[in-house]
């Protein structure tokens, strides 16, 4: 099954995407895709009414905005360093431990939307990541059951404002947590539907120009692991995101590198979860 919201930034509305392409929207039968929902059998609720035809639905039109597939969660967790190449080209030895840092969910914004290039930046710097949606409350799980504990997946990007992030002294949320700089979808996909999240094609694009390609089997901590990992240091709550992580091929990473600019076309995929487009805009002073 796939989740999508719609409409104006901040006002979405809950739908789902059928099989055959329709947006169907399911906010006659459901408030949000929020922590109430999840944490109460909303996705089983939600399957049924798609099984029986979606009754009293009706068809989103093609032209509506997508928004992120969930509602603004209580906290986006990132890991940083999780795949070897990124983590040798951001320099040092692979980390011994997941890197855990937190991004900010005012970042928190649409699978099409525009992002903002804050005023005086220079840095502006792409990556793509497996987004995995929690299910339910987790809090000190054992690895063998992480994967129960998942709501499903999305393609999601970490913009960092690398100037911020690592010039400007004090913890990386400073550079990754700008208006705009989370956008994810354009649907999430629910976990029945993706048997192996760490079989994954993932890979980033600018203005065309395959910047990142690898597979989440790269991972130095897969999914399970980082689930478990990160629930024995705070409770993750449904609707909850991590961020798993980027492969290389970020600009930071290049011998010169090239950093977004207003104008610049971001796209980022993962096969099988869609892709992300964003446009680089300019921030009014």
């Amino acid at each position: 099954m796939k989740l999508i919201r719609f409409g104006e930034a901040g006002r979405e509305e809950p739908g789902v995407l059928l099989a055959d392409g329709r947006k169907i929207d399911a906010s006659g039968e459901f408030r949000d895709y929020d922590e109430g929902f999840f944490a109460s059998g909303g996705v089983e609720a939600l399957a049924q009414w798609v099984a029986e035809g979606c009754p009293g639905g009706k068809q989103v039109p093609d032209h509506e905005r997508l928004g992120p597939p969930v509602a603004r969660p209580s906290k986006i967790v990132c890991i940083g360093k999780n795949y070897l190449d990124h983590a040798k080209e951001m320099g040092g030895d692979p980390p011994a431990e997941p890197v855990i840092f937190m991004k900010a969910s005012s970042a928190w914004s649409g699978p099409n939307d525009d992002v903002l290039l804050p005023p005086g930046s220079t840095k502006l710097d792409y990556e793509v990541e497996l987004a995995v949606v929690i299910g339910q409350t987790a809090s000190r799980i054992a690895e063998a059951d992480a994967l129960d504990h998942i709501a499903g997946y999305c393609t999601f990007c970490d913009f960092s404002e690398r100037q911020h992030q690592l010039e400007m002294s004090g913890q990386w949320c400073k550079g990754k947590s700008a208006d705009s700089f989370a956008p994810m979808g354009p649907a999430l996909i629910t976990r029945d539907e993706l048997a192996d999240p760490q079989s994954l094609r993932i890979w980033c694009e600018v203005n065309g120009e395959v910047r990142q390609n690898s597979w989440t089997h790269d991972m130095i901590f897969p999914v399970p692991f980082l689930i478990s990992y990160v629930s024995g240091f705070m409770t993750l709550l449904p609707g909850d995101v991590i961020a798993t992580g980027t492969p290389s091929g970020v600009a930071i990473g290049m011998d010169h590198p090239r950093y977004l600019e207003a104008g610049d076309l971001v796209e980022c995929g993962i096969d099988g979860l869609g892709k992300l487009s964003q446009r680089v805009i300019a921030c009014k002073p």
